[in-house]
């Protein structure tokens, strides 16, 4: 009998220690991190009103169409900024990663084996940059456009490239105002633009879905999922 009880006792506290340690198991698990501060997301939220402002008003709003530029530069400046002396995971130096990095992360996603990053990973890093550059292209040949004379404030230019900023006024097919090569190229950035955001969100959701994690809730209220073995934070 006292065989028996013990035997009974035994697998009882094993049993207990195994409830507990599942429950551990999901307490970690659910356990969340602050990632993005609120500036960063508060920048992030209003560069994509900013943009679909900018985007669906060009050529029908053009005083709408302007502020909502001016926005933009406004934004990415701030983000520049903040990119140097923000919160750790806002901090460029946190998540850039040089070009082999960033291919090696890249042929990981293809092969479905990619380690979860706590801030940005590599490819959306990579992103970020294109983006920001995209951006402030745009917003200046989008203010090169407003006044014709702001084209002469432009740096001497190699002579095969300043006729075609100066072609505006003297060939009707050019357009009007800061020539033609700046309009076409304002036009090929805002359309490479609408290609980046594309990626970018196609990115998020297939991260999102590797990871089991919703990164755009995760814009919105700063905290991601604490990370776990094999995690990068």
């Amino acid at each position: 009998m006292t065989t028996v009880l013990a035997k009974i006792a035994k697998e009882t506290t094993m049993t207990e220690a195994g409830a507990r340690e599942r429950l551990q198991t999901h307490v970690e698990t659910d356990r969340k991190v602050r990632v993005w501060d609120p500036l960063v997301r508060v920048f992030h939220w209003s560069l994509v009103a900013a943009f679909a402002v900018a985007w669906l008003s060009a050529e029908e709003l053009d005083t709408v169409h302007e502020i909502a530029g001016y926005v933009v530069a406004g934004l990415v400046a701030f983000r520049l900024i903040w990119g140097l002396v923000g919160s750790r995971y806002a901090r460029f130096a946190q998540f850039l990663k040089g070009p082999r990095a960033t291919l090696t992360y890249i042929g990981d996603m293809t092969r479905g084996r990619e380690r979860r990053y706590l801030g940005h990973n590599p490819a959306g890093a990579a992103m970020i940059v294109a983006l920001l550059i995209a951006l402030s292209g745009t917003a200046f040949t989008g203010w090169l456009l407003e006044e014709p004379d702001r084209v002469a404030m432009l740096p001497a230019m190699p002579q095969i490239v300043a006729p075609a900023f100066a072609g505006g006024d003297n060939d009707g097919d050019h357009g009007e105002g800061g020539g033609g090569f700046v309009k076409e190229t304002h036009e090929v950035l805002a359309n490479l633009l609408l290609l980046l955001v594309a990626l970018h969100v196609a990115g998020v959701v297939l991260a999102s879905f590797r990871h089991d994690e919703n990164l755009a809730r995760a814009m919105v209220t700063g905290e991601k999922r604490a990370p776990e073995p094999g995690d990068i934070a």
